[in-house]
């Protein structure tokens, strides 16, 4: 980013990882995505619309009969360790459906359990509206 000056017109060019002078076409910085699934982040409008837009497309593939979709990126596998897994590590694994998650690596947990802790009193149907919450697909949800 020391290339660049104010007021400069950029390109950014997120799948080459580049940023260059639109006039010239000069390269004036190069960069690396954390994670490919970052890409599809951002085209969903944030990683929940993400994570929703992506269990939908799954069910109705699958209610459909369909094969699973190749739309959306899928996140590279973390390099393999010998080492063990923390206790959260495992935690996190199992609900992934793996053994444990290592640092870098993507995954979308299953939730079984929703609970709330909420001192104003119980949420209202308003307020789950505001989070887009019309249900929950969790087996259990308390509030307290």
């Amino acid at each position: 980013v020391s290339n660049l000056n104010m007021g400069d017109v950029i390109d950014v060019y997120p799948y080459k990882g580049e940023v260059r002078n639109h006039e010239t076409g000069e390269l004036l910085a190069t960069f690396e995505l954390k994670t490919d699934v970052l890409i599809d982040e951002v085209r969903a409008g944030g990683r929940i619309p993400l994570i929703i837009g992506r269990g939908l497309t799954t069910k109705a593939r699958e209610a459909l009969g369909l094969p699973h979709s190749d739309v959306f990126r899928q996140a590279k596998d973390v390099a393999e360790s010998d080492r063990g897994f923390s206790l959260a590590q495992k935690m996190v694994g199992r609900a992934c459906g793996v053994k444990g998650i290592r640092p870098g690596a993507y995954c979308e947990p299953k939730m079984t359990s929703v609970g709330s802790q909420d001192t104003t009193g119980p949420m209202t149907r308003d307020e789950l509206k505001d989070l887009a919450c019309l249900g929950f697909s969790a087996d259990l949800v308390m509030q307290s």
